[in-house]
């Protein structure tokens, strides 16, 4: 069985914990998922099915939109709601303070990963470091933050919302902390609901619970929900080859370009999907322009 299941995962489950669920509930030993969503976390997550799990390499750098929820007052050493509290102020802010402070993170910034994060240092994840009460110095990366837009504030609360659509690798909590810092108050998220992944959105999701019930009542409508493998690579560009190309592609050989009808503003290193002439998805190859071939990259065809 392959392809993706959209999958709206509820709040208290792992991203592994979700796998485990669709790959019993589906009957299909191999599986995978595209991002890791933190337990209190809920939204999109795309279940790679089969194989699909060889794309979890080669899938497009889309951004991800998020809506995360935060409280001012109040500090924990994993930035979250879920961690140890380590300060709590009376102080807060106005909406206005914390929409001028918004610029700040939007664009191209550098972040510095948390210790409670799934980065590594030296071979270790800080997560592990952090759980021992060691904390070791970081290096700030680039990320890439979109659209940062505070959608609801309770000032009496000290409470709100913010909407945001952001590069992999962005860590939402960060940006929380950080406005927390720069406020003097603190702050830490408290919910956090991908709205977007792998260019679906959360209204093409389903949630799990539903999942389940009908892999215990309704098997073909269960069956019926998993996408093709081509729908995670819908951000390339599709280029159709021809029978002859097809059997060379299926057995791992380059195509040679002028024998292809591409578009005309191909860019070196651009990684295209591969259809055969009647429009079967066969794979995935890059663009080596100098040398005028297109480098074959993943065969999904089975």
């Amino acid at each position: 069985m392959n392809g993706i299941l959209l999958i709206d995962k509820p709040k208290d489950h792992t991203s592994f914990d979700v796998v485990a669920i669709v790959r019993g509930c589906v009957r299909e030993r191999k599986a995978g998922h595209t991002g890791t969503l933190d337990p209190m976390a809920t939204g999109v997550l795309p279940v790679l099915l089969g194989s699909a799990t060889k794309a979890q390499s080669l899938l497009p750098d889309t951004d991800k939109e998020y809506e995360a929820e935060f409280r001012l007052g109040l500090t924990t050493d994993t930035l979250d709601i879920t961690g140890t509290v380590l300060s709590t102020s009376n102080e807060g802010a106005t909406r206005e303070q914390i929409e001028n402070l918004l610029p700040q993170f939007t664009g191209d910034i550098m972040q510095l990963p948390p210790m409670y994060s799934a980065v590594s240092k030296d071979g270790v994840r800080l997560y592990e470091l952090a759980r021992k009460g060691i904390e070791t110095e970081r290096e700030a990366r680039p990320v890439h933050v979109g659209l940062l837009k505070l959608t609801g504030f309770d000032e009496e609360n000290r409470c709100g919302t913010l909407k945001i659509s952001c590069s992999k690798g962005t860590y939402i909590r960060s940006i929380c902390g950080d406005i927390g810092k720069l406020l003097g108050c603190g702050c830490v998220m408290t919910g956090l609901r991908r709205t977007k992944a792998c260019g679906f959105d959360i209204s093409e999701a389903t949630p799990l619970s539903e999942i389940r019930r009908l892999a215990d009542s309704d098997r073909d409508s269960l069956l019926a929900l998993i996408r093709p493998v081509e729908s995670i690579f819908s951000a390339y560009r599709a280029v159709h080859i021809s029978e002859k190309q097809a059997f060379r592609f299926k057995n791992g050989g380059s195509l040679t370009l002028d024998r292809i009808k591409c578009p005309a503003d191909l860019r070196n290193g651009e990684m295209l999907r591969i259809k055969e002439h009647g429009g079967g998805f066969l794979g995935l190859a890059c663009t080596d322009i100098p040398n005028g071939e297109l480098k074959f990259s993943k065969l999904f065809q089975i």
